[in-house]
């Protein structure tokens, strides 16, 4: 059997690749800036709340989601589902904007929590970035109605996003006395 791209498929496909190749470079590239430029003239300490907040609220909709879909309520869902995904675009915009804005905050912890820290935040990056992909195809399917692949794509989304979310709520945990 021939797979074929539907006529949305030509268009949001290489965009949804273009998009998950770029963010990732783009936020690299911005935590090496050799100069900061504080746009809105924030203490440090703000956007890691900020982020924290946004990354809790993120991983609460996702719970709330995944119930709303196990006992088949998929219009509320769909809506909590957007809804997360609205605060997501938000906390990049600001994580950008922050990187932009602020010199990044050494870890200052010793002993058993330093490696516990870095496991938990390398395993929040290195998903950080492979989540961009799979949020993207798992809204665009459930978006244009294709229940079946968004069903397979979210089975990997769902873990891995709450991960990442939950994941960004305790490294700013870990963060926070030295902001």
């Amino acid at each position: 059997m021939k797979r074929t791209l539907t006529k949305t498929d030509r268009i949001a496909v290489p965009v949804i690749i273009a998009l998950s190749i770029l963010v990732p470079i783009i936020v690299l590239i911005l935590m090496y800036l050799p100069e900061r430029y504080n746009i809105f003239g924030t203490q440090t300490g703000i956007f890691p709340f900020f982020h924290a907040v946004l990354n809790g609220a993120t991983a609460l909709l996702l719970m709330l989601g995944y119930f709303f879909m196990s006992i088949k309520e998929y219009k509320l869902h769909r809506n909590v589902m957007i809804a997360a995904f609205v605060l997501s675009a938000i906390f990049l915009v600001s994580y950008v904007i922050s990187k932009i804005s602020n010199d990044p905050v050494p870890y200052g912890g010793e002993g058993f929590l330093r490696p516990v820290y870095f496991f938990i935040l390398i395993t929040h990056i290195v998903l950080s970035a492979i989540i961009v992909p799979l949020v993207l195809f798992t809204m665009y399917r459930g978006l244009t109605g294709e229940y079946e692949k968004h069903a397979r794509v979210a089975r990997w989304t769902f873990p891995i996003w709450l991960y990442v979310a939950v994941t960004g709520v305790l490294v700013y945990i870990f963060m926070w006395p030295y902001y």
